[in-house]
């Protein structure tokens, strides 16, 4: 990771971390970079944060005036600007979002004309322009670029996400929570024309309610919502819509894990998975784990976040995977988690199996998992001191089978993140306490976090 962008692009507190004149700059460059023999095109949406216009704005002020032609999507998806890079042929594409973030912070999605996260070699080339004093060549005459209404483009992501559905969804009640974010136009629309009876929360953003109790992220919102109007499903997404948490008949919550396994199971029964693995980050849980064992399903864990997940199925050729948090990536139909997309892989079980999620998602069992945040003097140190490590190594000996241990850096903070899975809650409790006490047993520890 780079100075401004981490695993997820440049995020930040509007005009603090992030500012407009960032904005400006990437606009800029991009504009530059992309319009050497031609102008370029660059495609742009954004989430519903107050902030979000204005950092539209400077980007489109930026990529203009370096002669590209901006082409504005307005509010939409991250997995619809990625779809509409690689459809439409664009140069790369633009998203303002925080995702699951409070309002006040925003961010800046770059993606490829592949419609994947930029490459690392692109970025840190950015990252260094923004921090230098070069001065780029303004266009001039009739080489400024133009910035043009592309809303057509969000309705073609839309006609492409209702083509993959495979029956109609006439007889179910579906509820929909849009964490007054990026789908609370576009879901209900979708799930309308599928035949569903639809019902929305999440769908009233004023600029500063994203997320706020509502969406992926307080999934428990649509879980009561799904119980007071007995309805048949639900889903709730992010900011941004690149996740997707479900939930069933009775108010269970299925998160990403449930919906990797619900999905990859139908596909190996259906003949649709092949050799691939179901691709997972170090943080899903043990029971995932071993309900794939029992299915014969392999996988592959990764460093937790969906860059790492998709490089390794980019790499691979896998067909599935994801996060537990509700990133999950199809392959064959996106490069990127698309929780829309992930909503209808999920109808696309449930109607043709003709089983409600309850039963579908009771084959895995979830270990109870606990983790801690702990600040400590070095990250590195402490991971490497031999107290802790003999510590971590005495859990996972105690826990055998039936759990485990993830000791993990954070990438931007001073903070070791400890987990572990076991069979109870209780014994989860101690053996985090056991990790922890070693660390401040070898001065190491600063503080554990509420």
């Amino acid at each position: 990771m780079g100075k401004y962008f981490g695993t997820d692009g440049f995020r930040g507190e509007a005009n603090v971390n992030l500012t407009v004149d960032h904005a400006f700059k990437i606009g800029r460059y991009l504009g530059h970079r992309f319009s050497q023999s031609r102008p370029a095109k660059v495609v742009i949406g954004k989430d519903t944060r107050r902030s979000s216009y204005m950092f539209e704005y400077a980007l489109c002020a930026g990529l203009t005036a370096s002669g590209a032609d901006a082409y504005l999507l307005h509010v939409t998806t991250t997995p619809s600007v990625s779809y509409i890079v690689r459809a439409d042929d664009f140069d790369c594409g633009i998203m303002i979002t925080a995702s699951h973030n409070p309002f006040q912070d925003n961010g800046i999605k770059l993606i490829n004309i592949n419609g994947d996260k930029m490459e690392e070699s692109f970025i840190e080339e950015l990252e260094e322009y923004l921090d230098s004093d070069r001065t780029l060549p303004y266009a001039q005459r009739q080489m400024i670029g133009k910035t043009v209404d592309y809303a057509a483009g969000r309705n073609r992501y839309i006609g492409y996400l209702i083509s993959l559905a495979t029956r109609s969804y006439k007889g179910f009640r579906i509820g929909l929570d849009c964490a007054n974010g990026s789908t609370w136009q576009m879901a209900k629309s979708i799930f309308d024309a599928l035949g569903a009876d639809t019902y929305v929360i999440g769908n009233r953003p004023d600029g500063l309610n994203v997320n706020v109790e509502c969406g992926a992220t307080h999934p428990e919102t649509l879980r009561q919502y799904v119980m007071n109007n007995h309805l048949d499903i639900g889903f709730s997404f992010d900011g941004d819509a690149d996740r997707c948490i479900a939930v069933d008949e009775k108010g269970n919550i299925v998160n990403g894990d449930s919906i990797m396994y619900i999905c990859a199971k139908y596909m190996q029964e259906h003949s649709m998975l092949g050799n691939s693995k179901v691709v997972t980050t170090i943080m899903s849980n043990l029971g995932l784990y071993k309900a794939l064992d029992r299915l014969g399903i392999g996988y592959e864990k990764t460093a937790v976040g969906d860059k790492y997940v998709a490089e390794n199925m980019r790499e691979y050729g896998h067909l599935i995977g994801g996060e537990q948090s509700g990133h999950i990536i199809f392959s064959r139909y996106a490069n990127t988690g698309d929780g829309l997309l992930t909503a209808i892989k999920v109808m696309e079980v449930v109607t043709e199996t003709k089983q409600p999620l309850s039963i579908l998602a009771e084959e895995i069992t979830a270990y109870p998992q606990l983790l801690r945040n702990v600040e400590v003097t070095d990250k590195s140190e402490t991971m490497n001191c031999e107290e802790v490590k003999e510590a971590v190594r005495k859990v996972e000996e105690d826990l055998g089978s039936d759990g485990r241990v993830v000791l993990r850096p954070s990438g931007t903070e001073p903070v070791l993140r400890v987990m572990v899975e076991a069979l109870t809650d209780e014994l989860c409790e101690e053996k985090v306490n056991e990790i922890i006490d070693a660390m401040r047993s070898a001065g190491k520890l600063l503080k554990v976090r509420k």
